[in-house]
């Protein structure tokens, strides 16, 4: 086969975008006729149509729109490497990818970055932040394509050096006419027989508390799933079901949507953090230094 070459990619997607071929070439400023030679010599080499085409414009095959995924997947890391280097020739003097869960980047952790982006001695040196899930990000830092994560310090980090960050303590949201509304404090096991609305079966809490209820001889009746914190806080202030939160997230919420947030008292329910990299000596300069920085912000 031969090699796809990423003008190709590009000229694929914006066809796909556009699901008409005359409206992609004029878009990219190239005839029609040299974006379809193009595609029809990419179909060629993968043996399989990757477009239906018809009066009405196109449509990508089922192999087409596997290849949409990674194409769009492939030219934007084609385009963050392009930026990343380019900036250490306009003045950048270090960069760091870190990866973070969502109860990491949700409490104190931007907050903690945007302390050391404003530092003086670090004004030059440009972060990224991504979210993962905790067995997500154990693996990339593990693969090397990320230098340094914020995760629960419970999950497996074996290979993985690590330093301890900040802690937080878990809670029930409820809204105020909820049953549990007049509760001070609670166990998790109180709240089974209620319905929850909880985060992704692959995100470290959902595992948590499925094992909690394991332990209670139960299970967690989960009416609504969704990907993030505030979305969970919405469900809550419809009243249509409760769901366990960080402290530290749902302050906020509390006061802006009127629900209540009472403490849970099991002992797993404090967390501790911890910050993750495979080699502090193998870092860049810059992720040493934000490293640290983490450090020094938890132990304050």
């Amino acid at each position: 086969m031969h090699d796809i070459d990423f003008k190709t990619l590009r000229l694929f997607v914006a066809v796909c975008d556009h699901q008409n071929m005359a409206r992609a070439a004029e878009n990219e400023h190239i005839e029609p006729s040299a974006i379809s030679k193009r595609i029809s010599q990419l179909e060629a080499d993968l043996g399989t149509p990757l477009l239906l085409r018809s009066r009405r414009g196109v449509q990508p095959t089922p192999a087409g729109v596997s290849l949409l995924e990674h194409a769009r997947n492939m030219l934007f890391t084609m385009e963050r490497l392009t930026t990343d280097v380019a900036a250490f020739g306009s003045g950048v003097k270090g960069q760091v990818r870190l990866i973070a869960t969502a109860s990491a980047i949700a409490e104190s952790l931007l907050d903690d970055i945007a302390l050391f982006m404003r530092e003086q001695a670090n004004l030059n040196i440009k972060v990224d932040i991504e979210e993962r899930f905790s067995r997500d990000l154990v693996r990339q830092l593990r693969e090397g394509s990320a230098s340094v994560g914020v995760c629960w310090d419970t999950v497996d980090l074996q290979g993985l050096q690590h330093r301890p960050y900040r802690r937080d303590r878990l809670a029930l949201a409820v809204h105020p006419d909820h049953p549990l509304a007049s509760r001070k404090s609670l166990r998790f096991e109180q709240t089974l027989d209620h319905e929850h609305v909880g985060l992704p079966p692959s995100s470290a809490v959902h595992l948590m508390l499925q094992r909690a209820a394991a332990r209670a001889g139960r299970t967690v009746s989960y009416r609504v799933i969704v990907s993030n914190f505030d979305a969970a806080f919405r469900v809550v202030a419809a009243n249509l079901a409760i769901s366990v939160v960080p402290v530290e997230v749902g302050g906020p919420y509390a006061s802006m949507l009127g629900i209540k947030v009472i403490p849970l008292t099991d002992a797993w329910a404090q967390r501790s953090f911890a910050v993750c990299f495979q080699n502090f000596d193998a870092l860049q300069p810059a992720a040493q230094r934000m490293v640290n920085h983490l450090a020094e912000r938890a132990a304050r």
